[in-house]
């Protein structure tokens, strides 16, 4: 059994009276910037042994008689169809889909702003769709005499020029699919604004890393540093909190380098001096108090970094990272003192394909092995077969293992695998007749209606969620859908499972 290292429950009282007394120094009107994800945060889950991923929607679940949300896009995210690795869907999709979450969770959102637009055609069409589905969406373009002029910024010309957005509780909570979404920017437009109209408002951030009072080289905030290696975000002490305050804090490199430039247009937009004397003043960050047991928190994060690391070595075998990411994730792993495979799934996937090449030496095929870990720490595995994918065979394998079936039993219908297999080379001219984790998981629910044994494995899907997965190789569209699914973590080697260029 995992340990928990982080209580929610402390964390929920906490976080909500901070932003509640945090309002109440404006006036009861608080723009609050809130940075990661809104929904499904798995990142904090995986580090944070006990977190909720959706802890954050429960704290504004809390304060829905007083908070409101706005979403923010970027026009170009929208036009070069960014993808959120997690869910494998595009940011504009995930935007989506956020709103549902949050209609569904009751929490109210007041619109949608498009920022740094520029005609772009696809954030127009996405525009239209939001808008002819009943959204209020608000077009921002980029700030006029951003970052440097800050008279221009802090004018009709600047933040002035952005329509202003109707909101009627004392929280604001400003949100987005991903980083560089312009919710600071939108942040002080609403306050420019209300300042004009009269309304001393406020503006604050949430973010949940780097964790500030943790210490700068903690496992948490480098894996935070893991996780953003790919955009070269890195951590540092807050050297103005340092000064100030005369305590030292952590806050990552972007929020400490704008932190003057945002005081000033702050102080510019406010006409008073800023109450804020750093960005570790400016948060509302209370994760850190939560957490409960330090060394499991440490040893989760050491594996988070080792799962970055193995992420954007695969990301660059793809062509989506460049080399510079997949050494700051080697650098980063070696300084927490790690290995990749101290990840407990990597060495016996490794295994298993190595022991499929020798049982098999007369086929002319590239090897795949799969392993997950269960919960209670047992290791499963599988390996590729003319008929199964290696993730398939792992799947199965662990299934028959939770129900205490014997390994030698068939899940499959052999009939339903015969069929599935004529449909895909002989029918519709596919290359192999092998079948990926999504099509196993489809043929094991139709197999199930005829097959006690084959149900009563199926029932135990869910016990997976959470666990650990490594493959040896890189897995297709289908096993990769297939293990979303199931909500395992993944990791693979960067090796491909065969010599086409085309993943099928």
């Amino acid at each position: 059994m995992h340990k928990v290292g982080f209580d929610n429950e402390k964390y929920l009282d906490e976080q909500s009276e901070y932003i509640i007394k945090r309002a109440e120094k404006f006036q009861n009107k608080l723009y609050l910037e809130f940075g990661g994800k809104l929904v499904f945060d798995y990142h904090a889950s995986r580090i944070l042994p006990g977190f909720d991923p959706n802890v954050k929607i429960r704290l504004l679940q809390r304060l829905r008689d007083r908070a409101e949300i706005i979403l923010c896009i970027y026009a170009g995210d929208i036009e070069r169809k960014k993808v959120r690795a997690d869910f494998g869907i595009t940011y504009d999709t995930d935007m989506l889909r956020l709103i549902d979450d949050l209609r569904e969770w009751g929490l109210s959102v007041a619109g949608v702003v498009i920022t740094r637009f520029n005609e772009q055609p696809a954030a127009i069409q996405f525009k239209n769709r939001l808008d002819r589905r009943g959204v209020k969406t608000y077009i921002h373009r980029a700030t006029k005499g951003y970052p440097t002029d800050v008279d221009v910024i802090a004018s009709d010309e600047g933040y002035g020029a952005n329509p202003y957005i109707e909101t009627t509780k004392p929280i604001v909570v400003v949100s987005a699919p991903g980083p560089g979404s312009g919710k600071m920017g939108t942040c002080l437009s609403q306050l420019y604004h209300d300042h004009k109209r009269g309304l001393a408002s406020g503006y604050s951030k949430f973010e949940t890393f780097p964790i500030w009072n943790l210490p700068l080289k903690h496992p948490v905030n480098i894996a935070y540093e893991a996780a953003t290696a790919d955009l070269g975000d890195f951590n540092m002490v807050d050297s103005f909190h340092l000064e100030a305050r005369g305590e030292a804090s952590v806050n990552y490199n972007r929020d400490v380098e704008i932190f003057p430039v945002l005081k000033r247009i702050l102080e510019r937009v406010t006409g008073e001096e800023s109450i804020y004397q750093s960005p570790t003043d400016m948060g509302v960050n209370r994760a850190g108090f939560a957490i409960v047991d330090d060394e499991a928190v440490r040893e989760a994060s050491i594996q988070e970094i080792i799962r970055r690391y193995f992420r954007y070595r695969c990301e660059f075998a793809l062509g989506s990272a460049d080399h510079k990411t997949v050494e700051r994730a080697e650098l980063l792993l070696k300084e927490v003192g790690a290995k990749p495979e101290e990840r407990a799934v990597v060495t016996p996937a490794r295994a298993a394909a190595e022991r499929a090449q020798q049982n098999e030496k007369g086929r002319d095929d590239i090897f795949c092995g799969a392993a997950l870990e269960l919960a209670d720490g047992r290791l499963v595995t599988g390996c590729n077969t003319p008929l199964m994918h290696a993730a398939s065979a792992m799947l199965l394998n662990s299934i028959k293992v939770l129900a205490g079936l014997p390994d030698e039993m068939h899940l499959l219908s052999p009939g339903v695998v015969k069929s599935v297999c004529h449909l895909k080379q002989d029918l519709l001219n596919g290359k192999s007749p092998s079948l990926d984790l999504e099509e196993t998981l489809i043929a094991l629910s139709v197999s199930a209606a005829g097959n006690p044994s084959a149900q009563l494995a199926m029932e135990k899907l869910p016990e997976l969620r959470g666990c650990e997965v490594h493959l040896s190789h890189i897995p297709s569209p289908g096993d990769e859908a297939g293990l979303r699914r199931l909500g395992v973590n993944v990791t693979s080697d960067a090796d491909f499972a065969g010599h086409n260029l085309f993943l099928t």
